[in-house]
This record gives C-alpha cells, sequence and structure tokens, in this order.
C-alpha cells in the first residue's frame, strides 16, 4: 500500500470507486489496449479521440479546469486518484496540447471571447491543437526565435518555420510563438498567437522518427494571413504567456501515478528475476525515488489548488519525472531478457502512423516484455521536450539557488 493510500478520506474512496466503475463501463477492448501497449507519449489519434469524447460526456476532460468552463475542477486528490486509476485500467492519454497546454494559456491571458470559442471546442475534440514554438535554430532555448509576424492592418503576416511539431499532420489549430519586434533582449518583441491549420501558406512536412512512426513535424509557414484578434495576451508580451504556459507543460500534472504503475509492472514482468538481489535492489531504488517524487509533487500540486503557479517547482518535476521514467524503462528492458533485443513493433501501440513495413503475425514472448525496448527507445526524448533537463537544471540553479 502506498503511504497516500493511507490518508485517503472516505470521499477519496468513495471517488475512486466511481472512477474505477466510470472505466469498467466505458473502455472498449480496443481503447483499452490503447493505452495499455503505449509505446510512445501519445495514444492512437482515433482512440484517443473516442476517449476524450467519452471524458467530455460525463464531464471529466479537463480535469484542473474550472466548472464554469466544463472542467471537472478537481481537487489535487481526486486528479492524483484518476491519473493512477486510469493507467492501472488501461486508458489512454488526452492529448495535452490543447486541453493542458493552450487551455491554461488561455484561461490566464486570454480574452473572454477567445475562452468562449476555444475551450468548448478542446473539449469536445472538435479542435486538436498542436505546438509551434521550436525552431532549427531555438529549441530548449526559445529567445532565439525568428518566425515573423509583421503587422498589415487587423491582420499578422507571419513567415518562418517550427520543428518537431507533435501531430502537426492532424491538428487543425496550432498556438505559436512569433517575433513581431526587435528589441536588444530576445525574449521582448515576441507573440503568442493562434494559427488555424488550413490557412493559405501553411505546409507540414513529416519528420519520420527512427522507429518510422509519424509523429514529429516541420512547419512552413509563407507569407499565412493571421488576424491580431487571435493574439493571446498583449502583442510583443507573448514571452509572459509563454513562461506561464511551460510551467504547466513541465509541471502541471503529476509524474507519480503513472510511475507507480509502471513499476508495478515491471515487477511483474520480473517474475522469479526478482529474486536476483542486484536487480531487487535497483527496483527498491527506484521505489525509493519514486516515493519522493510523489510527495514533492503532492506538495507542488496542493500550492496551485489554493491558487498557486507551478512556478519552479514545474523543472524540478520535468527533470525527476523523465529521468525515473527513463530509469524504469531501463528496468523493464532488463526485465525483458531476451525479448527485449527483438524489434517488434507489432506488440505496441504507437501515437502515429508506422511508415516501416510492419512485421506481421504473432511476436514473440510477454507482451509486455516485447513492448520494452520500444518504450525504451521513445523515452529517450523525455529529457529533451519541453527544454530539456539541462536547461531546467540552469532554470533551477539561477531562480531557485541563486547562482
Amino acid at each position: 500500500m502506498l503511504f497516500m493510500d493511507m490518508l485517503w478520506t472516505d470521499a477519496d474512496k468513495a471517488f475512486s470507486d466511481e472512477v474505477r466503475a466510470f472505466l469498467d463501463a466505458e473502455l472498449t477492448p480496443e481503447i483499452r489496449e490503447a493505452g495499455r501497449w503505449l509505446t510512445s507519449v501519445y495514444g492512437d489519434h482515433e482512440l484517443s479521440l473516442a476517449w476524450q469524447k467519452k471524458l467530455h460526456a460525463r464531464g471529466w476532460a479537463a480535469p484542473s479546469w474550472p466548472k464554469r468552463y466544463g472542467g471537472a475542477e478537481w481537487s489535487v486528490t481526486q486528479r492524483y486518484i484518476f491519473a493512477r486509476e486510469r493507467v492501472r485500467a488501461g486508458a489512454p492519454p488526452v492529448s495535452p496540447m490543447g486541453i493542458a497546454m493552450c487551455a491554461p494559456a488561455l484561461l490566464g491571458h486570454g480574452t473572454d471571447a477567445q475562452k468562449d470559442y476555444f475551450l468548448p471546442r478542446m473539449l469536445s475534440g472538435e479542435d486538436f491543437w498542436c505546438q509551434g514554438y521550436s525552431e532549427p535554430h531555438a529549441g530548449s532555448d526559445l529567445a532565439p526565435l525568428k518566425m515573423s509576424a509583421v503587422r498589415d492592418g487587423d491582420d499578422f503576416i507571419c513567415t518562418g518555420t517550427k520543428i518537431w511539431t507533435t501531430h502537426a499532420n492532424m491538428a487543425n489549430w496550432i498556438f505559436c510563438l512569433v517575433r513581431t519586434s526587435i528589441h536588444a533582449r530576445p525574449q521582448q518583441g515576441i507573440t503568442f498567437v493562434l494559427i488555424p491549420m488550413d490557412t493559405p501558406g501553411i505546409t507540414v512536412r513529416p519528420i519520420i522518427m527512427t522507429s518510422g512512426e509519424h509523429i514529429q513535424n516541420q512547419i512552413f509557414f509563407d507569407s499565412v494571413r493571421v488576424p491580431v484578434a487571435n493574439v493571446v495576451g498583449a502583442i510583443d508580451d507573448g514571452w509572459t504567456v509563454a513562461k506561464y504556459l511551460l510551467e504547466f507543460e513541465r509541471g502541471g500534472s503529476a509524474y507519480a501515478p503513472e510511475l507507480q504503475v509502471r513499476l508495478e509492472r515491471v515487477r511483474e514482468l520480473a517474475g522469479p528475476f526478482m529474486a536476483d538481489p542486484g536487480f531487487a535492489r535497483r527496483v527498491a531504488a527506484a521505489q525509493i525515488r519514486l516515493d519522493v517524487l510523489e510527495t514533492y509533487e503532492f506538495q507542488a500540486m496542493a500550492t496551485a489548488a489554493k491558487g498557486g503557479r507551478p512556478g519552479l517547482s514545474g523543472s524540478i518535476m520535468k527533470v525527476m519525472g523523465t529521468e525515473l521514467s527513463q530509469h524504469i524503462t531501463e528496468l523493464a528492458l532488463e526485465a525483458a531478457g531476451p525479448y527485449g533485443a527483438a524489434f517488434q513493433p507489432q506488440a505496441g501501440m504507437s501515437g502515429g502512423p508506422n511508415q516501416l513495413a510492419q512485421p506481421t503475425g504473432p511476436f514473440y514472448g510477454p507482451r509486455a516484455a516485447a513492448i520494452a525496448p520500444l518504450k525504451y527507445l521513445n523515452d529517450r526524448a523525455g529529457s529533451i521536450y519541453a527544454g530539456s533537463n539541462e536547461i531546467q537544471r540552469n532554470i533551477i540553479a539561477k531562480a531557485g539557488l541563486g547562482l
């Protein structure tokens, strides 16, 4: 039993029962498979959207949003309980780009008209979002970004490129950082803007991963006309909005609920191998790190529940969570034994179409063992996306330690 389980109130336990009953009733075998055998950060697009519609019908698609905007307005404890039960039941994650990333930016800095228009469409899945931050010369350090937006009456004319854009091939909206003016300090003169992906002048080109998956893309903007009304926050002050959003991307939700379940599955996969003292010691050490992370996340999210922002804790959670996630994939790969040496993509559920010729027929070994190398390889990106962990350590050193 986890330490936090001992602190649940009767209301928390009743909510946990309610969540389990909902998951049992609403998860189809296809949706459950998409989550249980997930090999990347994102689930199958169509099945994830189907799951989001079920959540939306129950009022659970946006756990942290205020109820006035269609959110569940759950407590920190409720969000933790749902996250853990979701992973245990095999439900896929909902894409975070709209509900968990763009939405907080709109709630914090958007106009009433923007909230009224975009938030309901995010919940229903009618609008599916991608993020336009990184450029070929601006990634973890976004300040040097060059995509320009030149004012032309009531529009901006946007020209430039964005790269490593997840699901740009499926999205119908993108939230972008663009440069609207030049200043000595590169963080100034950046604007946060919302752009429909069907606007003339936008071209999406795939970036195929070594696994064959098409999840990432490069987007080219050639004199794309965007209404000034689509700016979130003030013109030239998009850096303020971007920093606010990144706090939620890096630490707006807890890592521990999913990692607890994944570590439990490593023990199940290892079976008799858990009797090996060296391996058992490494699993125990991972559990200690995970319990520390869980305790920190509860403290950070309790602060957020009182109206605070993730702030520096977002960077801390991102470093701890992604590095521990990678370590758990290493333990799973070791527990998989010889089955972990084979490339068997047919055993997993990827987050995008695979461009490689897919093997047919059965996979070899337990399915959990067959997907271990796929998850291991995909999770290498965890310490890079949303700002590399080196950048996060610099932020912690500067803002937290005064170095």
